[in-house]
């Protein structure tokens, strides 16, 4: 028995013994290159291989020999391949590991005359592998024909782990030839869906910071299996923990991730895969960064749809891990965040982005999240410029990297050079001067040039917003988001607290009207004390105005604050997700209740109450004249309403961008409204995301819309076109666009020929 057991005791030994010597080596005070030789020639040597190479990929996708033993050392740096030449690009094209006895019988062999290496038969290549990407290839060739075992497969892979680390960490720039850097350190530039408007340069802040492994090597690997035990117990008690109370993790997964977390941390084939990551002489992190590696490479390579949305479910899984196992913080210390900080994230949810501290950021960066995302939407209110939908952007990127975000055309700029930098940095100045242009126009007032006076009003949702209703020469606060509030603190609002918000509101508003919309939580507004509970569909689900009728305290104590905070003063509220007459009748006899508690209580009123509705469900637009006889004034919420006509999550990448909110079906409903409003003398105002932006709102205009409400960052650039419109023209254009029955999808190119030819500024 014991003889039987001498080999594997021999062979396990093997990638420790090498992983110790390798570490020694890391350690030496010696140049690059001298460091890179001795590491293929420690490798050769322990796996008894008479080749040895590595690869490095660099940024124009070339796989360059950077250090070989055993091959024609005149070819390091002078030998390249493209990424799917090759065997060792073909390696690096399907980051798959290959073992073959015969390598030039493979249909991918490619001879390279100046390496020699035409006398070596046998093959093993591994990707080098972090965060997925490829960042080379770690190869080994004997003379010989044989066949190369698991573990020896499974020792190469541990050891270009190794090497991904000092690649990672640009020791290797100082032997780069110039215009040749390699990918990981080298400029990038990713294409990314605009989000926010604005240009931002400055340096990267990961919100969910990486785990920087520095011990990858284990000196007792019955206490690392021990660690890994013990942390992946602890996180499925968290886990279970925070589905039973159904509490929102800290960094804003919801219900739905955490159940695929715990199937995911209860698989068994994921904890032995990490055992024995562990027992080839890994540390317990290093063996979850070296198992989600291989496991991010083949699904980001994977065209099943279904196994690459688990991709996120697996990073989460890990990242979760890992911070267990270090104790690390699982979102960025504040106090640490630099003055030109680029948040960049998987994904984000408000609250998240309101706990920054604004005055340092200059940017926003998604994996996930489009325009009409509710982050979006804040980031819009803070005037941060944000893309969203960048593939991959956290493996990309390092923190501390110089990075450039256009949040108009989506473009990411990673790691830039000079002359790119300045570029944006001349094209931020400009835009810079065009807003101080549009300051000019603060107090000029908003009438086209055929006389027609245009309310622009500002939307809100924090106290540090309101400076900018005078910066900006808002008519008003035309939507004050107050769940926002709510989101940013850790526990519900007592009346008091809300009562001392309102009233602050208003006294910095001073004869300025704040329309204020009652809470509207749920789908992906979730506020971190509320518990919450699995939903099908969550946009079609309990929130809002739902909510506040379900649970009528929650409503009575938020008009209460706002009645009381108002009085002798204009007060405006409006109910969010109305669906049916009754919800805004049920909801005016709460605050009619209210009002009539104050007077008992010798509280003074208002000076003057307006009641409304947002009209953001579909339904409204057949029960029009039954809520026109009942409200002061309507809202339309174009955001839902342009979500729900199409049917569209605007939260999910494939459908979001589908539909154009300027299709003939939109802008007929809109009409819709405007033209039933008309004779009811009930005001109209739109708080959409599309009123911000100039040809929607030309658009809005010309269907009859006499005010606007959006983000205090697009106030200039719509009034700037308003002051070049004739309403007239373009309402007799809209017109005849909607009027033609000819399948069209959009108007869009037709209204910018229209503005184009019109001089309208835009």
């Amino acid at each position: 028995m014991a003889e039987q057991e001498r080999p594997a005791r021999a062979a396990l030994g093997g990638p420790r013994l090498l992983l110790r010597r390798l570490r020694e080596v890391m350690a030496e005070p010696i140049h690059a290159q001298a460091r890179l030789d001795k590491i293929v020639i420690t490798i050769a040597a322990n796996m008894v291989a008479e080749v040895c190479s590595l690869y490095v990929l660099r940024s124009d996708r070339r796989l360059e020999l950077f250090a070989t033993e055993g091959l024609n050392r005149e070819a390091v740096h002078l030998t390249t391949m493209l990424a799917g030449e090759g065997l060792v690009g073909l390696i690096a094209e399907t980051a798959e590991p290959l073992a073959l006895s015969d390598a030039q019988s493979h249909p991918s062999f490619s001879y390279k005359p100046e390496t020699g290496e035409e006398i070596y038969h046998s093959f093993l290549g591994v990707p080098v592998l972090r965060g997925g990407n490829t960042l080379g290839v770690l190869v080994v060739q004997n003379k010989a024909r044989r066949s190369y075992s698991e573990e020896e497969i499974e020792a190469t892979q541990t050891t270009a782990m190794l090497l991904a680390e000092l690649v990672a960490s640009g020791e290797l720039q100082s032997i780069v030839r110039p215009g040749n850097e390699i990918a990981i350190k080298g400029p990038m530039s990713v294409q990314g869906q605009p989000v926010a408007d604005g240009i931002g340069l400055g340096h990267v802040v990961l919100h969910e910071p990486r785990i920087v492994i520095t011990q990858l090597i284990a000196e007792d690997l019955g206490r690392e299996e021990k660690r890994l035990n013990d942390s992946i117990e602890a996180l499925r008690a968290n886990i279970d923990r925070l589905i039973e109370i159904g509490a929102d993790a800290g960094a804003g997964e919801h219900r739905d991730v955490l159940e695929a977390v715990r199937m995911l941390v209860n698989d068994r084939g994921w904890s032995r895969r990490l055992i024995e990551a562990i027992r080839s002489g890994l540390t317990a992190e290093a063996a979850v960064e070296r198992v989600q590696n291989d496991t991010r490479a083949k699904l980001q390579r994977s065209t099943d749809p279904y196994l690459r949305e688990r991709l996120h479910d697996l990073d989460d899984l890990a990242n979760r891990l890992l911070h267990q196992l270090t104790g690390q913080g699982f979102v960025v210390a504040q106090d640490s965040l630099p003055d030109n900080a680029i948040i960049v994230a998987r994904t984000m949810g408000p609250a998240a982005l309101l706990e920054y501290d604004r005055k340092k950021l200059r940017g926003l960066v998604l994996e996930d999240g489009g325009p009409s995302s509710h982050v979006a939407i804040i980031a819009r209110a803070l005037g941060i410029p944000a893309v969203g939908e960048v593939p991959n952007v956290t493996d990309l990127v390092e923190r501390g990297d110089s990075i450039i975000l256009d949040g108009s055309s989506g473009i990411i700029q990673i790691r830039p050079q000079a002359d790119v930098e300045s570029a944006y940095g001349e094209k931020a100045r400009l835009r810079a001067r065009r807003q101080e242009q549009y300051r000019k126009l603060r107090d000029v007032p908003s009438i086209t040039r055929d006389g027609v006076a245009i309310d622009l009003h500002m939307n809100a949702g924090l106290l540090i917003d309101l400076p900018h209703v005078q910066e900006t020469g808002a008519l008003s606060i035309g939507l004050f988001r107050t769940e926002l509030q709510f989101m940013i603190v850790p526990q519900f609002p007592r009346m008091s607290t809300q009562l001392s918000f309102y009233k602050s509101v208003m006294d910095e508003m001073g004869d300025r009207p704040v329309t204020f919309r009652t809470l509207d939580i749920g789908g992906d507004k979730i506020l971190p004390y509320m518990a919450t509970f699995e939903e099908e569909n969550p946009a079609l689900g309990w929130r809002a105005i739902r909510i506040g009728l379900d649970r009528p305290a929650l409503l009575r104590t938020q008009v209460r604050a706002m009645l009381r905070a108002s009085a002798g003063r204009h007060l405006r509220i409006m109910f969010p997700m109305i669906a049916q007459v009754s919800e805004f009748d049920d909801a005016k006899a709460i605050v009619e209740r209210e009002l009539a508690h104050q007077e008992r209580h010798g509280y003074p009123p208002p000076k003057d109450l307006k009641l409304g509705i947002m009209v953001e469900v579909p339904s409204v637009l057949w029960q029009l004249d039954e809520f026109l006889s009942r409200v002061d004034f309507i809202s339309v919420g174009s955001n839902d309403l342009v979500q729900y006509m199409f049917a569209a999550d605007r939260d999910n990448p494939r459908v979001s961008t589908r539909f154009d909110p300027l299709s003939p079906a939109i802008l007929r409903a809109l009409k819709l409204i405007t033209d039933k409003a008309h004779p009811h003398a009930v005001p109209v105002t739109l708080c959409g995301e599309i009123g911000g932006q100039p040809l929607e709102a030309m658009a809005l205009i010309g269907l009859g819309y006499r005010g606007l409400s959006m983000a205090g960052s697009s106030l200039g650039r719509v009034k700037a076109m308003v002051l070049s419109l004739n309403v007239a023209e373009v309402t007799e254009f809209i017109a005849q666009a909607l009027h033609k029955s000819d399948g069209r999808s959009s108007i869009r190119q037709e209204l910018i020929g229209f503005a184009e030819a019109k001089g309208i500024q835009l």
